[in-house]
């Protein structure tokens, strides 16, 4: 049993949730878990913060544990996709944003996230593709991004320049429609809920952030980037296949820690 959906409350019941996926994140989590706390202190009293814990063998859990963080721990580490997808169901906001533990997208970026959900889409998506703003990031990196992306848009998400930056907002029923019936536990699960979205009539839209690099990414663009292309046709081939109808969200479990 996943404790974490079990001791959620009704959606809605907080204005904001924020779900921060960490796998050995002692380094570069306290620092963004800090912005994070401040920002919403400031500008989103009440809002809600969860920090997914998947299977880290460092003090990821320990450090992320503070008054009003809740800490939900994977049992095993399960894959990114499988900690957002843990995070998501057991957040109670009317809004739901994931948010990278390495910080790369600040949090003053919510606010035209947030603009973009108030004005109609179901979800709202950074990126580092848009005009004037500042994306610091090596150049074989925004090289292999662009054409990941590239061949992203001429297999599967339409329109969509950038789909892997790690700063996403749902609005509830966008997030529990999406999210209760997703399949990838790895990195590819962005363009899995983009795709489902697309087909299902949700509205998407893209929205340019600040971005900057940071060190330590457990991302290897070469090895990482070639496995997600190859679960883009493992995530085409469930659509053709008619099993997002069906499917029922892949559960890992976890235990939850609140502290007080």
């Amino acid at each position: 049993m996943n404790d974490a959906a079990a001791s959620a409350t009704p959606p809605g019941s907080v204005e904001l949730s924020v779900v921060i996926p960490a796998y050995n994140e002692a380094a570069r989590l306290p620092a963004f878990l800090d912005s994070v706390l401040a920002y919403c202190r400031e500008h989103c009293p009440g809002a809600e913060t969860i920090v997914v814990d998947d299977g880290s063998s460092d003090d990821t859990a320990k450090l992320a544990s503070r008054p009003g963080v809740r800490v939900v721990s994977h049992l095993r580490n399960a894959g990114k996709g499988a900690a957002v997808r843990t995070g998501m169901l057991a957040a109670r906001g009317r809004l739901r944003l994931f948010a990278d533990a390495d910080g790369a997208t600040a949090m003053d970026e919510l606010a035209s996230l947030r603009e973009a959900v108030k004005n109609g889409a179901d979800i709202a998506i950074a990126s580092r593709e848009g005009e004037g703003k500042r994306v610091e990031a090596s150049a074989l990196r925004r090289f292999l991004g662009r054409w990941f992306n590239r061949a992203v848009r001429m297999g599967s998400v339409k329109g969509i320049r950038d789909t892997q930056c790690g700063f996403k907002l749902f609005a509830t029923p966008a997030a529990l429609a999406l999210f209760s019936i997703a399949q990838e536990d790895g990195f590819a699960f962005d363009v899995e809920l983009l795709l489902i979205a697309q087909r299902r009539g949700l509205k998407i839209a893209e929205v340019p952030v600040n971005w900057t690099e940071m060190p330590g990414s457990k991302v290897s663009l070469l090895r990482d980037g070639w496995r997600m292309l190859k679960a883009v046709r493992r995530i085409k081939k469930r659509w053709k296949r008619g099993e997002y109808e069906r499917a029922q969200a892949r559960v890992t479990a976890s235990r939850e820690a609140t502290a007080v």
